[in-house]
């Protein structure tokens, strides 16, 4: 992979990831922690935040086959960080275990690259 593409992709992947995740935070507080118009209006907001999700991610200038190991990494580590900052909530040791193999496997289906 050329460095440039691969910057790139990091970047638009890391913007997705987070619009993503935080969108879905919206989401979920809309549902638990409010009514009437302002359980309205974080709805909107996710909603903007998710759009927003799916448009970076296919802006990734990468085969998109080869982007999901990428962002499935970065979506559990931006995952965890939001989790923390919205609902204060620390990964189980489970979860980072789980984390760890998450990483590595999107590491492989990235970079990987099969012998021709």
């Amino acid at each position: 992979m050329n460095a440039l593409p691969v910057a790139q992709s990091i970047f638009f992947l890391l913007i997705a990831t987070t619009l993503e995740v935080s969108g879905d935070a919206i989401v979920r507080k809309a549902i638990y922690d409010h009514a009437g118009p302002t359980r309205v209006a974080f709805f909107l907001v996710g909603a903007v935040l998710l759009f927003g999700y799916g448009s970076f991610l296919n802006l990734a200038p990468v085969d998109f086959g080869r982007v999901v190991g990428l962002y499935i990494a970065m979506l559990f580590v931006v995952w965890q960080v939001i989790n923390f900052v919205a609902f204060r909530t620390l990964p189980t040791t489970p979860i980072l275990v789980g984390g760890v193999l998450v990483i590595a496997g999107g590491a492989i289906i990235t970079f990987w690259q099969p012998a021709r």
